[in-house]
């Protein structure tokens, strides 16, 4: 252990880049990539990272694989007490604490050192998620709205793990529809207490949680409030563990709240202010849970090579085969273009937080705002993390075959845990639907010029023009390409909501073609971005296989995108329109076909002779 707590105190000697903070700001605001071409001298990529950020995920990968896998299937058993003593060891090493300001115990690190060292933890199972809802949404309310003696009395004690904590927000009637809950506070005779009685389900570490967040209407209110409720207060009982289809480890339950007196210095922000800290603090989680899942990948991918490399089958290694090669070589890219696209977008955050922070503001409004600037690209990188993760388990299984439906193999508590993310904040419908209305709401406050470069594109429709497939430079064709992809989604904009005007929140299939589209938009560019400053930065002494996978992500993401596309242009569009807005994405989309089994197999090859995850 003690290896471990000196890697980290060396970490907080090397750098205190926190307390340098220079005013800088993103490249672009949130969802502004949809109509602004982007320069990879513009973007973080994970080679990036430095010595210190480095040694942050180290410390954190060797905790796990040291202290958690070990424990794996002690934790699914629910041993006793050793989850939140595993938490309190993460505690004691400082890991519960690496983005908490000093003052308050913690190490002060960045919002992007905080998401390499998630995804470190994020290969954990169980334990990521007990981990996960600590440092999150069970610590983060307090830290960015929590008032000088609440951060005071709590944060310390939180960030150092001598206190676990918890978010109390589901119940029954209440799962995405939030503010449909009806807990509720009232305000005693005396004005000193509230008396706070509700029931919440599904809360993550429910069972041993010390500091619970707990969201309740004072008296007849319409929406929310937030209260800190400290577990042992009289009044407060729970149901037993819930059985659950996979987390297994981690602790779930049903919290009730009976007549329990709640001091009033313990309300949260301002009263009716829950609902905001609510969503606030799920465009975190969000864009953590991308980085979370990351893990995930790699420990998935790397049982499924060590397997393929074993396990024989008519004379020959699995890894041999065209039909496992496909499956490896898909695996490496979607947690590539996940990779690439992360940490693209928490250097953004990371940046306007910065800005904002310079402007004056503290540090629970530059977080907050920061994040939320990019509430569409948390939204669609939660999606797209899951189901990427969701995909390359689910090929770890059929790697192994038979043994992948054992659960003495390891693909059996990857693939049930697996399938949560996809539920974790906010179901994948929800967040779709969040990228797109995000979106359109900036256009329609002028906050990014979307609905001006929207009326550019369909005021030029007769001078679209495919992507030259004889452009010689080949990051300029992947470039041109994307932007077509991008007009794509500017043509059919402006057109859906023109047509459905206020019904268009109804038309949910609709909105979810267009945030598809968007979101493996965004995917691409960022891998393009990544490959391209590998190469022109020298970052990499050779990028060819790197351009395999951008070669064949990018002819998945124009199939994609056509394809979103016209079932979105069927599902509304008849006569001319419908023959214009076919002809214009049939061009935007048109590409030449590449060898994609060959690079495939080129990449699986890599991974086969690497034996792990190295890209």
């Amino acid at each position: 252990m003690r290896q471990f707590v000196s890697k980290f105190y060396l970490c907080r000697e090397l750098n205190h880049k926190i307390e340098e903070i220079m005013k800088t700001e993103a490249a672009l605001r949130g969802g502004e990539f949809l109509i602004k071409n982007v320069n990879y001298q513009d973007v973080f990529i994970p080679e990036e990272f430095d010595e210190e950020q480095q040694m942050i995920a180290e410390t954190c990968a060797d905790f796990v694989e040291t202290e958690i896998a070990p424990n794996f299937n002690a934790l699914d058993e629910h041993e006793e007490g050793l989850m939140p003593n595993l938490l309190k060891k993460a505690g004691e090493l400082g890991l519960l604490g690496i983005s908490v300001p000093e003052e308050y115990e913690g190490f002060g690190q960045s919002f992007l050192t905080n998401m390499r060292a998630n995804e470190a933890i994020g290969s954990a199972y169980s334990f990521s998620v007990a981990f996960m809802a600590h440092t999150g949404i069970g610590s983060l309310p307090l830290l960015y709205y929590g008032n000088e003696d609440q951060l005071q009395r709590y944060m310390p004690s939180l960030a150092t793990g001598e206190k676990l904590a918890a978010y109390c927000l589901t119940e029954p009637n209440a799962g995405s529809d939030a503010n449909a809950g009806t807990s509720k506070a009232v305000l005693t005779e005396d004005g000193k207490h509230y008396i706070l009685n509700g029931q919440k389900m599904w809360i993550t570490n429910g069972g041993f949680a010390d500091m619970l967040t707990v969201f309740a209407k004072i008296d007849n209110d319409r929406v929310l409030s937030a209260f800190l409720v400290e577990s042992d207060w009289e009044g407060i009982s729970m149901n037993p563990e819930e059985h659950k289809m996979g987390i297994k480890g981690s602790s779930t339950r049903q919290i009730f709240f009976n007549d329990v007196k709640v001091p009033v210095e313990n309300l949260l922000g301002k009263r009716g202010e829950g609902f905001r800290i609510a969503l606030n603090i799920l465009h975190i989680g969000r864009i953590k849970l991308g980085a979370t899942v990351l893990g995930g990948m790699r420990r998935a991918i790397n049982h499924s090579v060590t397997y393929a490399n074993e396990r024989k089958q008519f004379g020959s290694f699995l890894s041999e085969f065209g039909a496992i090669k496909h499956k490896m070589g898909e695996q490496v890219i979607k947690m590539f273009a996940t990779e690439s696209a992360i940490y693209r977008a928490s250097k953004d955050v990371e940046d306007t937080i910065n800005g904002l922070k310079a402007d004056g503001k503290s540090y629970g409004e530059a977080n907050i705002n920061g994040v939320a600037e990019f509430e569409s690209e948390c939204a669609l990188l939660k999606v797209f993390g899951s189901e990427s993760l969701d995909y390359i388990v689910d090929e770890m299984v059929q790697i192994y075959g038979g043994m992948g439906f054992s659960s003495e193999a390891p693909a059996d508590r990857s693939y049930r845990d697996s399938r949560i993310n996809r539920i974790f904040e906010g179901t994948n419908e929800i967040n779709r639907l969040i990228t797109v209305d995000a979106t359109m709401k900036k256009g329609m406050k002028h906050k990014i010029d979307l609905f001006e470069a929207a009326k550019e594109v369909l005021d030029n429709m007769g001078e679209l023009k495919t992507a030259d497939c004889e452009i010689e430079d080949y990051y300029e064709y992947k470039h041109t390409l994307t932007s077509n992809l991008k007009k794509a989604v500017l043509m059919l904009l402006p057109v859906v909501q023109e047509t459905f005007k206020r019904k268009l929140m109804f038309e949910e299939e609709v909105l979810m073609n267009i945030s598809d589209m968007i979101m493996h938009i965004y995917l691409l560019e960022s891998t393009v971005l990544r490959v391209e400053k590998l190469e022109k930065k020298a970052l990499k002494p050779d990028v060819s296989l790197y351009k395999d996978m951008l070669d064949v992500l990018t002819q998945e993401t124009a199939q994609k995108v056509q394809q979103s596309g016209f079932d979105c242009i069927g599902s509304f569009a008849e006569g001319d329109q419908k023959k214009m807005l076919c002809e214009g994405l049939g061009t935007l989309t048109k590409m030449y076909s590449l060898n994609v089994k060959e690079a495939r197999r080129r990449i699986a090859d890599q991974l086969t002779d690497d034996g792990l995850y190295k890209f």
